[in-house]
C-alpha cells in the first residue's frame, strides 16, 4: 500500500550550489560528461547507488559534504563551467534548423511514443524503442528542431531481472517516486497541475501532466496515479510498462493517443505534425479529426484529409505478433460514443483498424490504423521498408507492391549519449568538435585516418579493461545475491581475460534474435574461445519479456553453459541489461555480435553505438547491417564481418545450422586470427585498419542527428506546409479535397 502521506527530509543547498538543482532538472546532462563529472565529484559512492539521478542525489548527499564543495574553489569553478554550458546551449547558439529553415513559419512537431529512454535513471523504457525515441530527442534538442514529445510517467515503468539459482529470470518492480525524478509537476497559470479528462466506459478518468526537459526539448508525460481517480483500477492504468491484459493496453493506448493530444490543447500547444513512434499512440489520428470536426464545423471526410495531411508513422516492427490487435467487442466498448461523436458506425470505426475493411471477424489494429491515417509512413531501414511494404500490401488492394506508401528512414543512435569520454576526447583531438554537432559530415569522419594507430588501440584496451572489471564486480554481486557458493563468488573475481578477444552480445531476448546460435556447437565453441595463442571470451546480456518462456529459456541455457568448466571463465551473462549496462558493452567490447532470423531485425541500433566506440560489427544480414555492409562497398577496407550473403531458406533448423557453421568459420579462421596478428610492439594494425574503416565509412550515416534531419527535410516540413494549405479558409481545401476524393 501506497503512503497517504510522505515527508520527505532532504539537504539544504548552500547558496553557491544552488544551480546544481537547475542542471540536475535538465537532462541534457545524460550526455554531458563534464556535468556527469560534477556531480560524481559531488559523491561517487551516491552517483553510482542513485543509479546516476542526481535529483535523487541531491535529496540524499550527506550535508557536510554540500558545505565541503561550496568552500572548494575548484568545484565552484567547474559548477560555473557546467553552468554556462548548459545556459549557452538553451540560448540556441545557431543550430541547424535556424540556420537552413529560420526564415519561414515553423511547425510545431509532436513526438508520441510510449516509452521513452533519456536516461537509466528514468525508468519509463523497455529497450530499443524508447531508446531511440529518446536519442530521436536529443538530436532534436541539438539541431534546434520545434519539437515536443508524448508519453507515459509510468509508476514502476519496466521490470528489473534477476535470474534464480536455475538460471531463470525473474521479475521485480520498483516504484518510481516522481518527486526524487528530473520530472516536474506541469502547473496552469492558476498554480494548479494541468489535468486532462478521459471517458473511460462508465467512469471518468484523469491524468496529471508531468514535464521532463531534455536540452531544448520538453517531454510531457501523462499520470492516472493520484487520489482524483478513486477506483484503484483507474490510477493502475499508468502503473506498468507492456504490464497487464489486453484491455489495460488499449487503456494506455487511449491514454496515449487521445490523452496526449487533449493535454497539448490544456498546455496551449498546437501541433501542425504528429510524429507517432510504433502504433501505440494511433487513436491521437482520430482524436485529432473529431477536434477539427468541432472546430472547424467539417465533416469526418473533410477533417480526415487535414487531420491526415500533419500525420508521420513509423513502424518498428516486422514480425506480426509485435502489433497490437484488439477484438471488436472490446473496441466496442470503448469507443461506442466516441464512433458516434465522429459520425461513424460502430462497423465504420472498425473498419479503420481492419487490412479488410469488410471482414467483420478481423480485429483491430493499431499498426492498420496508423498506417491508413498518416500521409507519411516508414520503416526503420532499407530492407525493413521493403520488408513492411509486403507485409501491408492489402491495405491499398491493386497497388503494385513499390507504390505501396510505406517508405524507409534508417535509424541512428546520438553519439554523444554512447561514446565513451575516452573516445571522445579522441575525436575532439583529431577530428575536431564538428564530430558533435555535424556527425553526417562525410570528410570530418575521414580525418580518423590521421589518428595515430598506436593512440586508437590503446584508447579502446582502456575500455576493454574498464569493462571487464565492471563485468566481474557486477557478476560478484548477481552470485550473492542468487546464494551462490563463496567459491562461486570468489571465482567471479578471475572471470574474463582484460586481454582477450571480448564478444559483446547485448539485446531483447526474443527468439528471432537467436541468442544461443553462437552455442550449437559446443565442442567447437570450447576450442575456439579456449585456444591457448587466441583466446575469445562472451559476455551476454538482455532481458525476456515476462510473458516469454521461450526467450527465458534461451538465458537458461546460457546461464547453464557458462557454468560448465570449460567455459566458466570464458561466458559470462549479466543481469539486468539497461543504459549502464550498455554503455559498458558497446564502449569496451571487440565484437559487437548479431545473429538475428533474416528479415525478422527491423534495424537493431546497439551495433551502431558500438560502431561508434571503434567496436566492429558481425552480423548477419538484416536490419541496419544488410544496410552497413553494402556502404562499405568492394573498394574499400571492410568494415567488419557478414554472417552469409542474405540467404533464406524455408527450413529455419538448415538456416540455423548453415549459419552457425558460418559464424564459427568466421571466428575461428578471420576474426580471431586479425585479432591477434600483433605486430613487435603488440598492435594489431589490420585489426585497427579496419576499426578506422568502420569509423571512417559508417559513422556519418548512422546517427540520429542525419535521421532526424532527414524526417524533418522529408516529412515534417512538408506536412507542415501541407496542413496549412489545406486549413486555409477554414478548412476549404480540405472539404475540396474530400469532395474530389469522394
Amino acid at each position: 500500500m501506497r503512503p497517504v502521506l510522505s515527508f520527505n527530509v532532504v539537504p539544504s543547498l548552500p547558496e553557491p550550489l544552488k544551480r546544481l538543482r537547475d542542471l540536475a532538472y535538465n537532462l541534457r546532462w545524460a550526455w554531458s560528461h563534464d556535468t556527469i563529472e560534477l556531480f560524481r565529484r559531488l559523491d561517487r559512492e551516491l552517483w553510482e547507488s542513485t543509479n546516476h539521478n542526481p535529483v535523487l542525489m541531491l535529496g540524499a548527499i550527506d550535508q557536510e559534504k554540500l558545505q565541503k564543495a561550496a568552500q572548494d574553489d575548484a568545484f565552484l569553478a567547474h559548477l560555473d563551467r557546467a553552468d554556462r554550458s548548459l545556459a549557452a546551449y538553451l540560448a540556441g547558439e545557431p543550430n541547424w534548423f535556424r540556420r537552413n529553415y529560420g526564415k519561414s513559419e515553423p511547425p510545431l512537431v509532436v513526438y508520441f511514443s510510449a516509452e521513452f529512454g533519456v536516461t537509466e535513471s528514468l525508468s519509463i523504457f523497455a529497450g530499443g524503442l524508447g531508446v531511440l525515441a529518446g536519442d530521436h530527442l536529443k538530436s532534436a534538442s541539438d539541431l534546434g528542431i520545434p519539437l515536443v514529445g508524448v508519453g507515459l510517467l509510468y509508476q514502476q515503468g519496466y521490470f528489473k531481472q534477476y535470474l534464480n539459482a536455475a538460471g531463470w529470470q525473474q521479475e521485480e518492480y520498483d516504484d518510481n517516486d516522481f518527486q526524487n525524478l528530473p520530472v516536474q509537476l506541469e502547473r496552469g497559470a492558476d498554480g494548479e497541475p494541468v489535468t486532462v479528462k478521459m471517458n473511460y466506459p462508465g467512469f471518468p478518468v484523469v491524468a496529471r501532466v508531468w514535464r521532463a526537459r531534455v536540452g531544448r526539448i520538453s517531454l510531457f508525460l501523462l499520470d492516472t496515479n493520484f487520489p482524483e481517480n478513486t477506483r484503484a483500477e483507474d490510477r493502475d492504468i499508468t502503473d506498468q510498462l507492456y504490464g497487464g491484459d489486453n484491455e489495460m493496453r488499449l487503456k494506455q493506448e487511449l491514454l496515449l493517443g487521445i490523452g496526449g493530444l487533449r493535454a497539448l490543447e490544456a498546455l496551449g500547444l498546437e501541433p501542425t505534425v504528429c510524429h507517432m513512434n510504433e502504433g501505440h499512440s494511433a487513436f491521437l489520428a482520430l482524436e485529432r479529426i473529431r477536434r477539427l470536426m468541432e472546430k472547424r464545423n467539417l465533416s469526418f471526410d473533410a477533417a480526415r484529409e487535414l487531420a491526415s495531411a500533419g500525420l508521420v508513422f513509423t513502424t518498428h516492427t516486422p514480425v506480426g505478433a509485435g502489433h497490437d490487435y484488439f477484438p471488436q467487442d472490446l473496441v466496442s466498448r470503448y469507443f461506442g460514443d466516441y464512433a458516434r461523436s465522429l459520425g461513424l458506425s460502430m462497423d465504420q470505426f472498425m473498419a479503420l483498424g481492419r487490412r479488410n475493411p469488410n471482414d467483420s471477424n478481423e480485429r483491430f489494429c493499431m499498426t492498420v490504423l496508423a498506417l491508413r491515417l498518416a500521409t507519411f509512413s516508414n520503416g526503420v531501414s532499407k530492407l525493413h521498408g521493403s520488408v513492411s511494404r509486403k507485409m501491408w500490401q492489402s491495405i491499398w488492394p491493386g497497388v503494385p507492391l513499390d507504390e505501396v506508401p510505406i517508405g524507409d528512414v534508417t535509424n541512428g543512435v546520438h553519439f554523444c549519449t554512447w561514446i565513451s569520454a575516452e573516445t571522445r576526447q579522441l575525436y575532439d583531438r583529431y577530428l575536431g568538435p564538428g564530430w558533435r554537432q555535424e556527425p553526417g559530415a562525410a570528410d570530418l569522419w575521414k580525418r580518423i585516418e590521421s589518428v595515430p594507430a598506436e593512440e586508437l588501440w590503446r584508447t579502446h584496451e582502456r575500455r576493454r579493461e574498464r569493462l571487464v572489471a565492471y563485468a566481474r564486480r557486477k557478476l560478484g554481486q548477481q552470485l550473492r545475491h542468487r546464494g551462490a557458493p563463496q567459491a562461486e563468488t570468489d571465482a567471479a573475481e578471475e572471470a574474463l581475460n582484460p586481454e582477450a578477444l571480448t564478444i559483446g552480445f547485448a539485446r531483447r531476448f526474443a527468439t528471432y534474435k537467436r541468442a544461443t546460435l553462437l552455442l550449437s556447437d559446443e565442442q567447437r565453441l570450447a576450442r575456439i574461445l579456449a585456444n591457448p595463442e587466441r583466446p575469445v571470451q562472451i559476455i551476454y546480456a538482455g532481458k525476456a519479456h515476462p510473458r516469454d518462456d521461450a526467450g527465458k529459456d534461451l538465458i537458461r541455457r546460457i546461464v547453464e553453459l557458462a557454468r560448465k568448466p570449460e567455459f566458466r571463465q570464458r561466458i559470462v551473462f549479466l543481469e539486468d541489461y539497461d543504459m549502464s549496462v550498455s554503455r559498458y558493452l558497446v564502449q569496451g567490447a571487440d565484437v559487437w555480435l548479431n545473429t538475428p532470423l533474416r528479415p525478422q531485425e527491423a534495424s537493431g541500433t546497439s551495433g551502431m553505438k558500438a560502431l561508434a566506440n571503434g567496436v566492429l560489427n558481425l552480423s548477419v544480414l538484416d536490419g541496419w547491417w544488410d544496410e552497413a555492409w553494402r556502404l562499405s562497398g568492394e573498394d574499400r577496407e571492410p568494415v567488419g564481418w557478414a554472417v552469409g550473403q542474405g540467404e533464406i531458406y524455408d527450413d529455419q533448423g538448415y538456416q540455423d545450422r548453415i549459419e552457425a557453421q558460418a559464424l564459427y568459420d568466421l571466428l575461428e579462421y578471420d576474426v580471431a586470427p586479425t585479432f591477434y596478428d600483433r605486430k613487435a610492439n603488440g598492435l594489431p594494425r589490420r585489426w585497427v585498419t579496419r576499426m578506422k574503416s568502420s569509423i571512417a565509412t559508417l559513422c556519418p550515416f548512422f546517427n540520429t542527428h542525419r535521421m532526424v534531419q532527414e524526417y524533418t527535410e522529408r516529412f515534417y516540413l512538408v506536412a507542415h506546409a501541407n496542413y496549412r494549405k489545406l486549413e486555409q479558409d477554414d478548412g476549404r481545401r480540405a472539404r475540396d479535397l474530400s469532395a474530389w476524393k469522394s
